[in-house]
């Protein structure tokens, strides 16, 4: 097994120090880089370094602290409307599902590559998260990421 996977774990504490830019660009590049079904890449990635809504994100995430101490979170939404043009229900419900899910992979390996931790969270509320974003309601929240490096 490569290092990289034993090196990737939950990291729920961050330090407070910066992730510079190139470091976002990386992890944003392998992100986009991921496979998607027709290549339409049916995702959006938000990027928040504000420490407000990195507050409000850790409410939405039923008061997971953590997520507001790390310095940069980047949401995963599918968008279906992408997918659903082309391959129907299948793709509104899957697919952008699988893009979304695959994408945010890929961002938290390099994130480890660049060593940088980082955390799934699957544990918010939808509509929340959606509201602090102001998106399109068909837009569904598949996960939060925050990234930093681990205290």
């Amino acid at each position: 097994m490569d290092k990289i996977f034993q090196d990737r774990h939950s990291v729920r504490s961050f330090q407070d120090k910066e992730i510079s830019k190139k470091d976002l660009t990386e992890i944003l590049e392998a992100a986009n880089s991921a496979p998607s079904a027709g290549n339409l890449k049916a995702r959006e990635i938000i990027i928040v370094k504000d420490q407000k809504i990195r507050d409000e994100l850790a409410e939405a995430a039923l008061g997971q602290d953590f997520v507001a101490e790390a310095p940069l979170v980047l949401v995963f939404f599918a968008v279906p409307e992408h997918s659903e043009r082309k391959y129907g229900q299948r793709g509104r419900n899957l697919y952008t599902l699988q893009d979304a899910t695959i994408a945010a992979s890929f961002a938290w390996l390099q994130a480890v590559i660049l060593g940088l931790a980082a955390c799934w969270v699957g544990a918010f509320d939808d509509d929340e998260v959606k509201k602090i974003f102001k998106t399109k309601d068909d837009w569904q929240p598949v996960a939060i990421m925050p990234i930093g490096y681990e205290k």
